[in-house]
């Protein structure tokens, strides 16, 4: 029996990292790939070892003994592709140093933040009550200790529903119908969060949503069960629908997506290092060439 292989984006959904890192795992041989064709594939048993291998890494920096990790490397918390631009760039700045990510959602990641496990964490966190983001959740989660919180993008998030919208999903309350079942993200996550809010605000909980125990850990494995038919629609961002061809996506509210460090660990050369670089147009001309993303206020320090 043949073995089942994978594309590079479809790898991407099963380990819950972004697309472009699965390309430049493969390119330096960290993944191993073959073509049919112009196409790569991987295959599954290549899956399953790296996602024990991922899992492990993970495990590791959350705990802050990763393997071989050098003294005054930076970890960088959160999922979003914008951080491994970020990450890359501080890697190769005069005063920057070795990064690791750590792929944690917002509130686990503000979390390790406050027990010192990461040097930043990135969130967007919506307060339904002030209809603001972020500020709020870290003053309750980092208590007592100032912070420095800098912008680093502005993202549209709404719904990824198949091509043509045949259940026409467009707003929260679609939601409660029995005929939409959805597919959710993991506790923690901002966008969780995000619809936990909502529903909050119109007097209910998620026992009222069809499929809403049903959780992937990526904005991209949404995408992906969604465009199987897993699901009738999941909650994420723009910059992910772009690549899928079968989904559409039907915005909602933009969200601020920022990036925390606590202001003692602001004040060391590698992280003025990071900030300079969030402030430069480099970076924003990168982020830009991804699409989906507005930085016209990125580098803004909000505290």
């Amino acid at each position: 029996m043949n073995e089942k292989s994978l594309s590079p984006v479809e790898v991407a959904a099963e380990l819950g990292i972004a697309k472009n890192t699965v390309y430049e795992l493969i390119k330096r041989g960290e993944i191993s790939s073959y073509k049919i064709g112009r196409k790569i594939r991987v295959r599954y048993s290549e899956i399953e070892r790296l996602r024990g291998e991922h899992t492990a890494r993970n495990t590791a920096v959350a705990d802050r003994k990763l393997p071989g990790k050098p003294e005054g490397a930076c970890i960088i918390c959160g999922q979003d592709t914008v951080l491994d631009i970020l990450a890359g760039m501080l890697e190769n700045h005069p005063n920057g140093t070795r990064t690791f990510r750590s792929h944690q959602g917002s509130y686990n990641g503000l979390y390790s933040l406050y027990r010192g496990e990461v040097d930043t964490a990135s969130c967007h966190l919506w307060d339904g009550d002030s209809n603001s983001y972020n500020l709020s959740y870290i003053k309750r989660m980092i208590p007592g200790i100032p912070v420095m919180v800098i912008h680093l993008v502005q993202r549209m998030q709404g719904f990824y529903v198949p091509k043509g919208n045949p259940k026409n999903i467009s707003t929260w309350n679609d939601l409660l119908r029995r005929d939409v079942r959805i597919v959710n993200r993991e506790k923690s996550s901002g966008t969780r969060v995000l619809l936990d809010e909502h529903l909050r605000l119109m007097g209910t909980t998620g026992n009222s949503v069809h499929g809403y125990n049903s959780e992937e850990n990526s904005h991209l494995a949404i995408v992906s069960a969604v465009a199987r038919g897993d699901a009738d629609t999941g909650l994420g961002n723009e910059k992910t629908a772009l690549q899928a061809s079968e989904v559409d996506f039907i915005p909602l509210q933009q969200e601020s997506y920022d990036l925390v460090m606590l202001r003692d660990t602001a004040e060391k050369p590698v992280y003025s290092a990071l900030i300079e670089i969030i402030q430069s147009n480099a970076f924003r001309h990168a982020v830009e060439g991804l699409g989906g993303y507005d930085t016209e206020n990125t580098g803004t320090i909000l505290s």
